[in-house]
């Protein structure tokens, strides 16, 4: 029995069909906000919090709300550079954020099954040689760049141009770069950044922020 297979493909869907006799045997359908959803950045909007779980759910937009655990909860101080609100004690998540609460979000792990996508507050973008990490003060290079002389040449540049409080991850295509390279890196990401803050500032939750 002949077979044939009929894929049609459009901005927010994927479709397969399999014909057999002439006749429509299997349809599959994936849509494209669920194939491309790990790494894409969110304003969500937090459901509800479970403090038995130290964790709460987020409508992000997608059919399934979005799973935030504390461990992957920055306060928003560190997100968007403010001063602490608290003496550095260890936080409990209702503490944290509150159901109905807006929230700045990257997926870290697509949904499976009947589970929605994972999320955490710990953003990172990114670039051509570099990885911004917009919410820390980590400064590291790649493992796979083994000469000392090489791996400290990048960090003084990447230590000297950053923003303050900036975090960045050298990449390994980043050796024998020029500064004028990491430069225009730096710059092109602090711009990314820029960018979501604003977005996040005026649209409303939940929003896609970014993608890649």
């Amino acid at each position: 029995m002949a077979k044939e297979i009929i894929i049609n493909h459009t901005s927010h869907e994927t479709r397969v069909a399999v014909i057999e006799g002439g006749e429509l045997s299997e349809l599959y359908h994936e849509r494209e906000k669920t194939m491309r959803l790990v790494d894409n950045i969110y304003k969500g909007k937090v459901l509800n919090v479970l403090p038995g779980m130290e964790s709460a759910f987020v409508d992000i937009g997608s059919e399934r709300a979005a799973f935030l655990h504390i461990d992957d909860i920055l306060p928003e101080h560190e997100i968007f550079g403010e001063p602490p609100n608290n003496n550095g004690e260890q936080q409990k998540i209702g503490q944290l954020i509150q159901e109905g609460q807006d929230v700045l979000v990257q997926v870290s792990k697509g949904p499976i099954g009947t589970k929605g996508a994972r999320i955490t507050s710990h953003v990172s973008i990114p670039g051509r040689n570099l990885v911004y990490l917009p919410a820390t003060k980590t400064l590291g290079v790649s493992r796979q760049i083994n000469q000392e002389k090489e791996r400290e040449r990048l960090k003084e540049i990447v230590d000297r141009l950053r923003p303050e409080n900036a975090g960045f991850i050298i990449r390994t295509v980043a050796e024998g770069h020029s500064e004028e390279d990491l430069h225009s890196d730096i710059n092109y990401l602090v711009s990314i950044w820029d960018d979501i803050l604003e977005k996040y500032k005026t649209l409303p939750a939940p929003s896609l922020l970014h993608s890649d």
